[in-house]
């Protein structure tokens, strides 16, 4: 199966000895596939997936912090949207591992996780923000945003808690963002070499909102205020929620008859 999208990767770039070789994807029909798979739970939406091909071929040269040149294998990213199966919650894209051409891509690594979903629901000016995605590496080479924390055998199956976090950031502008709180970093980065099936399962706490407000002042003892949804607060030099705060206590209110 080729992708649908391949037609719209199309490019031509110049090399150095001047030369044009076209650089364009173009996955065989019998290649192996990737099924990435996405649950997306009520209130939140599949992000558009970017997915990243390197060649050792069509290499171009690069220069280092000292200005020394270096050779760094060809790249070339795409962007397509998941598509839903049916009438379920289920959002998947199949990603062609040989991606073909002249230059005999592979598949290197996939990036995707889902949104909040309606972010106008906390106000007209509220955008979306972070959290809630996931890095798949399927080489050794690291992705746009860095190298992996896990390495994994065989297929991958993600399933992470979730809960609305609404965020107010003042220096260098006021700006409103929800984001999604989760464990770990704002991305979980993974390192999959043999995987066929990726699955995300986020489970999403609509429920228990913490709200925090950035510094509004660069001084030393300024951090950002975070207030959780038992009404208590904090401001300990934290970037990010007390995830596991936040899970004691969604399940200490659970707990009560």
């Amino acid at each position: 199966m080729r992708f649908a999208l391949s037609i719209s990767m199309v490019a031509m770039f110049t090399i150095l000895s001047g030369c044009r070789q076209d650089h364009s994807l173009d996955p065989p029909a019998d290649s192996e596939q990737i099924t990435v798979t996405v649950k997306v739970p009520e209130e939140l939406e599949a992000r558009k997936m970017r997915v990243m091909y390197r060649s050792t071929l069509c290499t171009f040269i690069n220069h280092d912090a000292d200005g020394e040149p270096y050779t760094r294998d060809g790249y070339q990213q795409l962007e397509l949207q998941p598509v839903r199966q049916g009438t379920t919650d289920l959002y998947q894209a199949k990603l062609a591992i040989d991606g073909g051409g002249a230059c005999k891509w592979r598949l290197s690594n996939v990036t995707f996780g889902v949104a909040y979903a309606y972010p106008t629901r906390f106000g007209e000016n509220v955008r979306h923000g972070t959290g809630g995605g996931v890095v798949v590496i399927f080489d050794h080479n690291s992705s746009s945003i860095g190298g992996a924390t896990w390495k994994v055998e065989g297929d991958l199956a993600i399933k992470k808690d979730y809960y609305p976090q609404l965020h107010e950031k003042y220096l260098g502008g006021y700006k409103k963002h929800i984001n999604l709180a989760g464990e770990g970093k704002i991305y979980l980065a993974y390192e999959a070499l043999t995987a066929r099936h990726v699955y995300f399962e986020p489970n999403f706490h609509s429920r228990w909102l913490v709200t925090s407000e950035g510094t509004k002042v660069h001084k030393v003892g300024s951090f950002i205020k975070f207030t959780y949804p038992d009404g208590t607060v904090a401001a300990d030099g934290r970037y990010q929620p007390d995830f596991k705060k936040l899970q004691a206590i969604r399940l200490a209110a659970q707990s009560k008859p």
